[in-house]
């Protein structure tokens, strides 16, 4: 059995801004870095034994300041590609198309020139259980992926059956607990979105 720990990276100005990243590299905030330490307490509790990141700086800096020295980096574990919606900012699509909007927040719609909720699931699920089975294979029980919103969305709705519909987007530095059967590739659901800082409502793409 192999905890994982999955947390989303902590604000960028984009976040703050509520503009649509997807995969462009885009820094830390002070905000950001500031939710990112005030979750080390827990990470620290996690105990990990191996530490892996996205290819996107955002998620290596939100493991710098949880204290955690990656061990790999796998672009699998990016966010999704948004094509045209990179860099919009959410209210001009919501005014645009609320229809849209909510379609692709709940996995049924692809932006254009984007990547699909289907494509994003089988490249992140595979990053996750490629991770838990290397972190297996070295002896060790506890891994800590630093991630983005829309892979955690995926992960969980392909693994435990989380309907995107219907739970709020994680918060930046959010932890969400799954519990990895590698054996029976039975996954279940320990915590999911937690953060110590008081945070927005609906957490910014």
């Amino acid at each position: 059995m192999i905890r994982v720990a999955l947390i989303r990276h902590g604000e960028t100005a984009w976040n703050g801004e509520r503009r649509l990243q997807g995969q462009k590299d885009i820094a830390l905030s002070a905000a950001g870095r500031g939710q990112a330490r005030s979750l080390a307490a827990a990470i620290a509790a996690v105990a990990p034994d191996r530490v892996v990141v996205s290819g996107l700086r955002r998620t290596a800096e939100t493991a710098q300041e949880l204290g955690l020295e990656p061990d790999a980096c796998d672009s699998r574990l990016d966010e999704a590609s948004l094509g045209e919606w990179e860099g919009r900012y959410s209210a001009d699509i919501r005014a645009d198309s609320p229809e849209a909007y909510a379609a692709w927040r709940a996995g049924r719609l692809t932006p254009p020139g984007g990547e699909s909720f289907e494509q994003l699931t089988s490249r992140v699920t595979a990053g996750l259980l490629g991770a838990a089975a290397d972190c297996a294979e070295a002896g060790g029980e506890a891994l800590v992926i630093v991630t983005h919103g829309g892979p955690v969305r995926a992960m969980l709705a392909e693994l435990v059956g989380l309907d995107p519909a219907r739970a709020v987007h994680s918060h930046p530095a959010g932890l969400s607990l799954l519990d990895v059967d590698l054996h029976t590739q039975d996954v279940k659901l320990r915590l999911y979105n937690y953060s110590p800082v008081v945070l927005d409502p609906d957490p910014a793409d």
